[in-house]
């Protein structure tokens, strides 16, 4: 293989790279990182102006990470690097990932490697000389047998087709698309569109600072508390003093974090009374570990979900003290079958004088205006509108970029219909690409940097396996494609999350094919992959290395 120090070669106009990486987020920077500890010599083409991925862009108001935070959403693959950082907060906002991702990237000499403010125009994979060929926005053209896409799984912004919305002459964000400069919201009218995270996540903010905030939810959400706090500094120094064992730990949790497994309890075992004392107590703790401590079935039993959904929906009207506005913010999905959100005082919100709630299915958008959002009951005057309407998750990125494999077949003519993958990795007709957190993964159901660290630990090997056979290309069958959505719809089919509306099923993207595509198995997917490679790479067929001077790098 190719030394990291080796200059990258160049033929003619095209310079000659192992691998192209198209990203530089979490996932993106860890390639650079891995591939080049291997020896390879790589290249990282990225949008923005930075490292970060959707940290980079997500800076709208209360911003934060809304999982099981830190000090265990971060790298792994570093004790060094985990003994150095301190991590404040349990629910770091988004300047302090984006710190400790620039420190990763300082730290480890990322940005040599890195070239920003650059977009992939066209991949294109090249049969005869087994590689692919990209060409960037800059005009440059580079060629690799590798292609990674660590493009994100929620990168696509998915901007609404409103009647007027370009004739709206005041301010307009999406909050994937935040501005880096301060935005100010005192003295001004603003109008929220969306619930989901992001909205969840900004309203309260914006709403201390504006003089009115519309809210138009277009689906009323299930909420937790986030039960932020402080980490101790005795916190950070048991997490290093054991990172050996945690580590094994995230490595053996169905979501990829230390903790110990759920209860294997069912919901149905304990009486009403039992069940409302748990949901009480797990409520004022908040955080993410309150879906970890629940009963074993409650994505499961109809039943079961039915008594989480009433607690969650009694809390709401607890805390609205309008009883109005709180049958408006009533959820009627089954619980957890949306992406889970933590708040911090998003209910208490709509007590306040300044926020008004409007429920788009009962009061739809009509149009804009340049100064107001008109809806079926009347206008309602704005000077500002963010846009909280999420992404084209999971499949939009890959999509965006729609790569052409063999005989020129592009990516949207391929997954038209369904989003084929064996995986969650690879894709037949597509030679030498590996897709990161992509559809038929775990993805966003499990600890994103410890699962792009195992996926692209995965893909080294897998390359290494590749060079001592001398294979220059490999792609997996399309009955292998088949098998891998049988397994991965019979995990999803037993569960209640394929029967709601989400962007897990593609539901909020018009004309996107509606089903789960998401791996729920969780850490039996990173065994299932290590199965497949223990097996000389079942399901994938091999194409030997055409030796050519002015194509072969390695």
């Amino acid at each position: 293989m190719t030394s990291k120090s080796q200059p990258v070669r160049k033929s003619g106009s095209i310079e000659h790279y192992d691998v192209v990486v198209i990203g530089a987020g979490v996932s993106g920077m860890y390639a650079l990182h891995h591939l080049r500890e291997m020896g390879l010599s790589v290249r990282v083409y990225d949008g923005a102006s930075d490292i970060g991925g959707t940290w980079w862009y997500n800076r709208y108001p209360g911003a934060r990470v809304d999982g099981p935070g830190s000090p265990f959403y971060c790298y792994t693959f570093s004790e060094e690097l985990m003994k150095e950082w301190d991590w404040a907060e349990t629910q770091s906002e988004q300047s302090a990932v984006l710190e400790y991702l620039e420190h990763v990237a300082d730290r480890f000499d990322l940005h040599r490697d890195i070239q920003f403010e650059t977009w992939v125009e066209d991949a294109r994979y090249d049969e005869a000389a087994q590689r692919w060929t990209v060409e960037t926005s800059k005009g440059q053209r580079a060629s690799a047998p590798f292609l990674i896409c660590a493009v994100g799984a929620l990168s696509t912004a998915n901007m609404p087709d409103i009647a007027g919305i370009h004739d709206f002459a005041g301010e307009c964000y999406h909050t994937g698309r935040w501005p880096h400069e301060p935005v100010a919201f005192e003295g001004k009218r603003v109008a929220v569109i969306g619930t989901g995270s992001s909205g969840i996540q900004s309203i309260p903010e914006i709403a201390k600072e504006a003089v009115h905030v519309t809210v138009l939810q277009r689906t009323a959400q299930y909420s937790f508390p986030a039960g932020n706090r402080s980490i101790a500094a005795e916190e950070m120094a048991d997490a290093r003093a054991n990172w050996d064992a945690l580590r094994a730990k995230m490595h053996a949790h169905v979501g990829g974090f230390p903790f110990d497994a759920n209860p294997q309890r069912s919901a149905l075992e304990d009486t009403p009374e039992q069940r409302e004392a748990l949901y009480e107590k797990l409520w004022q703790r908040g955080g993410f570990k309150f879906f970890l401590n629940l009963y074993n079935d409650i994505v499961i039993s109809e039943e079961a979900n039915k008594s989480l959904a009433d607690f969650v929906r009694a809390k709401i009207r607890e805390i609205v003290r309008d009883p109005e506005t709180a049958e408006k913010l009533m959820p009627d999905h089954f619980v957890i079958t949306k992406r889970p959100i933590l708040d911090d005082g998003y209910f208490e919100t709509f007590n306040r004088d300044n926020v008004t709630l409007v429920d788009l299915r009962e009061d739809p958008i009509e149009r804009f205006t340049e100064a107001s959002v008109i809806t079926r009951s009347g206008e309602h005057p704005i000077d500002v509108v963010v846009l909280a309407t999420g992404f084209d998750a999971i499949s939009g990125s890959m999509l965006r970029l729609n790569p052409k494999g063999r005989g020129g077949m592009s990516l949207k003519e391929r997954w038209h219909d369904r989003f084929h993958n064996y995986l969650g990795l690879t894709i037949a007709g597509f030679p030498n690409l590996f897709v990161i957190h992509g559809p038929g993964s775990p993805g966003v159901f499990y600890n994103m940097p410890l699962g792009a660290e195992r996926q692209l630990d995965w893909i080294g090997n897998f390359m290494r396996h590749l060079h001592e056979r001398s294979i220059g290309a490999v792609e997996p069958t399309t009955d292998s494609e088949e098998a891998w959505a049988n397994e991965v719809n019979g995990i999803a089919s037993a569960t209640l999350f394929p029967r709601t509306d989400s962007w897990w099923t593609g539901a909020n993207i018009d004309g996107k094919p509606r089903y789960f595509s998401a791996y729920l198995g969780g850490s039996i997917y990173y065994q299932r992959i290590a199965d497949v490679a223990v097996k000389d790479y079942e399901g994938f067929v091999f194409e030997p290395a055409r030796r050519s001077d002015e194509a072969e790098t390695w």
